[in-house]
């Protein structure tokens, strides 16, 4: 396959308590190929972010890059208040039953990091070797207050560029500098609303996260806690360098907890490196070919 052409896009079928969905994906390399790398984007993006990462590892595995269910191509679901992990991680087994494959290496950015720690903290979880870009059970709570300040607002744009202009402001701590390469990842994150351009994704995933209170956010870190603790696969966690979500504190507590794992961090980022870049991406090859 040429991978200059794309990927191939795909979808499966899913179930929520409301009922089924389907999940749409990308998918690159070789779809015979038993080696699977997941990669999961972060609570408002697409699976497309993954584009160069997936390019970039598609001649020796199979990479495959879920819309997460209400952003991308896939539906949205008729109650949102399933928009949460355990929702997210059945979805997932869905869609690991559809690759036919035994195991896979996860790549999981912020929220999919979430998604990844709590499907690899399961007895007999399929993940081979895991990748948690910048994100720990514990959210510090100045950048989940920095996310609600536009998770759901109701933005559009008379153009894709005015996007490119919106998004490289909310999401400047990527640390994302060229123009070019922002319109990279706004363009397959917006989508043409009559005669506007709105993000791509269901503006009620704002509903449970505006739900949240104290007692309940405590509880859901200390269950995510339990599964970090309970993973065995090998483990990097990337965070980048001017992270707000994942804090030095929490990383350090990481490292000496669950999979021990290895820590890499990337200079001049914020909330969260992109694996867009060389340096970035050879992160990740190099720790998935260990």
């Amino acid at each position: 396959m040429n991978q200059e052409a794309g990927p191939r896009l795909r979808h499966v079928k899913c179930m929520s308590p409301a009922g089924f969905h389907r999940m749409a994906y990308a998918e690159w390399g070789a779809p015979d190929n038993p080696r699977v790398v997941v990669c999961v984007h972060g609570l408002t993006r697409v699976g497309r972010d993954f584009d160069r990462l997936a390019r970039a590892l598609a001649a020796d595995v199979r990479v495959v890059c879920p819309d997460v269910v209400g952003r991308g191509r896939s539906d949205w679901l008729r109650d949102p208040n399933y928009y949460v992990v355990p929702q997210y991680v059945a979805d997932m087994v869905s869609l690991i039953a559809r690759l036919d494959v035994e195991e896979v290496d996860w790549v999981g950015t912020s929220m999919g990091g979430l998604i990844g720690i709590a499907l690899a903290g399961q007895a007999e979880a399929p993940i081979r070797r895991m990748v948690i870009n910048d994100v720990g059970p514990r959210l510090d709570a100045a950048a989940i207050a920095r996310i609600g300040t536009y998770l759901g607002a109701p933005v559009s744009f008379a153009t894709v560029d005015e996007a490119i202009d919106y998004v490289s402001v909310v999401a400047a701590p990527f640390g994302v500098k060229k123009r070019e390469d922002w319109r990279e990842l706004v363009e397959p994150a917006v989508r043409r609303d009559g005669e506007r351009w709105v993000l791509h994704y269901d503006p009620r995933i704002a509903v449970p996260f505006r739900s949240v209170t104290p007692e309940s956010a405590a509880a859901a870190e200390a269950s995510m806690w339990a599964l970090y603790d309970r993973m065995r696969c090998p483990t990097l966690i990337v965070r980048g360098e001017n992270s707000d979500l994942l804090t030095r504190d929490t990383l350090a507590e990481m490292k000496a907890r669950g999979p021990k794992p290895a820590t890499a961090e990337v200079a001049g980022v914020g909330h969260a490196p992109t694996f867009m870049f060389e340096h970035e991406i050879a992160l990740v090859r190099n720790f998935l070919t260990q």
